[in-house]
C-alpha cells in the first residue's frame, strides 16, 4: 500500500498567495537559492536563508525522495567589495574568495546546514553569461555602450511583477546610476570594463566582468534548465536582484521558477542589525563565544521564514535549556520509523517551523521520546552532527569541579579562601552556577554559559 504524500502548500511571492506546490517533474524536484558574497565572515542574518532553505531541502527530500531533489545556492565570486578586500589585503582575489568560501562552508556546517547538491561559483561560468547576453542583446532586450553591455527594461512588459513596486519606487529602491551610455535610468549592467587591475575576461564588448544579476540567470539555466519549481532568498533580494533576473531569462527564452521564496530578514534584540548600533556579529562570532550550532538554528526555526525574526539572548537560554532536556531524553532512544501526520502536515503548511517546535515540546511532555527525536531531526537538530555540545559542557565541568574541590581542601587547611573565591568568581562570570556544601561541590551550566570563557580560564 502506497502511503500518500503529504499536501505542501508554500507562499509564492509571485502570486502573493499560498499555492499547493506542484512539481514540473516529481522526479527532479529543482531548488535554486541565491547564496553569499564571500569577502568576509557570514554576519548572523546571513544563516537564516541558509536554514530556512536547509528545512526546505530536508522536507522536499522526506516527500518526494532523497535522489529526486536538486539544490543549487551558488558563491558570488565576482564582486566589488571581494576587489577591494583583496586590495585592502595585498592578496590575490582566489586566495580571498577561497578562504572566504570556506569559511561559509564551516560555519553553516556548524548550524546544520546540509551541503547543496551544487554550489557554483561564479567565475566558472563566465562563458555561459557572456552567451547570454549576446542572446538576450540579438533578440533586442539587450545593448552594448560604452565597453558595457545593458539590459533594456522597456523590453520586458512585466517588469516590477515579482516586487509589486512602481517605476519611481524600483528608482529610489536599486539607487539607479545615472550614466549617459544608458537609454533609460532603470536598464542595469549585465557586462562593465575592467582596468588592468581589477579581475576581467574577454567578451565581444571589451575585457571586463559581469554584473550581478547576470550571474545567477545564467547558472540557474546551466544547472536546472529552462524552467525549475523554486527560486528562493532573502527579502532584501527581491528587487533589484530577483526582478532582474526574471526580466533577463524570461527574455531569454527561459520559463524560470514557478515559485519564489522569500524569507524576512533578522533583528537583534529587537533592532536592526547594524555596524553604527554595535550589535552586529557573525555566525562564526556566537560560535566562538560557545553558543552551539544547534542552538543558533533552534533559534532561527522558533519564528516563522516570512516573519521578521529577532535574535535575543533569552532566546538563545531557552534554545539551549530544551535542545539538553530533549538530548537527555533521547540519548538512548531511537528515532521512530515515520514522521507522525501531524508533523508533517504543520511543516508542509508554508514552513510552519514554529508550529513543529511546540510540537517538539508536546512529545516531551507526554513521553513520545521516538517522535521526539524524528520529527527534530526532520528539522536538523538532535542530529549526530550537531550533538556533542552538552558533553563538551560536562567535561568542562567536571575539571572545574576538581580544580575547585583541591582548592577548597587546601583552603580548609590553611584558611585562606582566596583561591577558592578567585576560582568562584572566575566560573559565575562565565555563567556556571556554583554550589557548594557539606556533601561536595556541584557545577552546573546555567543557560547563559560561555562555554568558550570556560575553557580560556586560567
Amino acid at each position: 500500500m502506497t502511503t500518500a504524500k503529504p499536501t505542501l502548500k508554500l507562499h509564492n511571492t509571485k502570486t502573493r498567495k499560498r499555492e499547493e506546490f506542484v512539481p514540473i517533474d516529481p522526479q527532479n524536484v529543482r531548488m535554486y537559492v541565491c547564496g553569499p558574497t564571500v569577502y568576509d565572515r557570514a554576519h548572523i542574518g546571513n544563516a537564516r536563508p541558509v536554514i530556512v532553505f536547509d528545512v526546505l531541502n530536508r522536507l522536499l527530500r522526506h516527500v518526494y525522495g532523497e535522489s529526486n531533489v536538486t539544490y543549487v545556492r551558488n558563491f558570488t565570486d565576482i564582486d566589488d567589495k571581494i576587489n577591494a578586500r583583496a586590495a585592502r589585503d595585498g592578496k590575490d582575489i582566489s586566495e580571498i574568495t577561497a578562504q572566504t568560501t570556506q569559511w561559509f562552508l564551516d560555519d553553516m556546517a556548524a548550524v546544520g546546514a546540509i551541503e547543496p547538491d551544487h554550489m557554483p561559483r561564479a567565475t566558472a561560468y563566465v562563458p555561459q553569461m557572456i552567451a547570454m547576453i549576446e542572446d538576450l542583446i540579438a533578440k533586442g532586450h539587450a545593448y552594448a555602450a560604452e565597453g558595457h553591455a545593458l539590459f533594456a527594461v522597456d523590453s520586458y512588459k512585466d517588469y516590477g511583477a515579482l516586487s509589486g513596486r512602481s517605476t519611481d519606487d524600483m528608482i529610489a529602491g536599486a539607487r539607479v546610476e545615472i550614466a549617459p551610455y544608458k537609454r533609460n535610468p532603470m536598464d542595469f549592467v549585465l557586462w562593465k570594463p575592467s582596468d588592468a587591475d581589477t579581475p576581467g575576461w574577454d567578451s565581444p564588448w571589451g575585457r571586463g566582468r559581469p554584473g550581478w544579476h547576470i550571474e545567477c540567470s545564467a547558472m540557474a539555466h546551466e544547472l536546472l534548465g529552462t524552467h525549475f519549481d523554486i527560486h528562493g532568498g532573502g527579502n532584501d533580494l527581491m528587487f533589484p536582484h530577483h526582478e532582474n533576473e526574471i526580466a533577463q531569462s524570461c527574455c531569454a527564452g527561459d520559463d524560470f521558477a514557478n515559485v519564489w521564496l522569500h524569507n524576512e530578514m533578522l533583528q537583534v534584540e529587537g533592532k536592526k542589525m547594524s555596524k553604527s548600533l554595535g550589535n552586529f556579529f557573525t555566525a562564526r562570532d556566537l560560535l566562538d563565544k560557545g553558543v552551539p550550532g544547534e542552538v543558533i538554528r533552534f533559534v532561527m526555526l522558533s519564528t516563522h521564514y516570512r516573519k521578521p525574526m529577532d535574535w535575543t539572548e533569552k532566546k538563545a537560554q531557552e534554545a539551549s535549556r530544551s535542545l539538553k532536556k530533549w538530548r537527555d531524553l533521547t540519548a538512548d532512544i531511537e528515532a521512530a520509523p515515520s514522521i507522525p501526520a501531524v508533523v508533517l502536515t504543520t511543516l508542509c503548511d508554508d514552513l510552519n517551523t514554529a508550529g513543529v517546535l511546540t510540537l517538539l515540546h508536546e512529545f516531551a511532555s507526554n513521553g513520545d521520546l521516538a517522535s521526539l527525536k524524528a520529527s527534530a531531526q526532520l528539522l536538523g537538530l538532535l542530529t549526530e552532527e550537531l550533538g556533542g555540545w552538552t558533553e563538551r559542557g560536562g567535561a568542562l565541568l567536571d575539571g572545574w569541579t576538581e580544580r575547585l574541590t583541591v582548592a577548597r581542601e587546601k583552603a580548609m587547611e590553611t584558611k585562606d579562601f582566596v583561591e577558592v573565591d578567585r576560582i568562584k568568581l572566575l566560573l559565575t562570570d562565565a555563567g556556571v552556577k556554583v554550589q557548594m556544601g557539606k556533601e561536595g561541590i556541584v557545577l552546573a551550566a546555567g543557560p547563559e554559559v560561555d562555554l568558550a570563557k570556560l575553557e580560556a580560564l586560567k
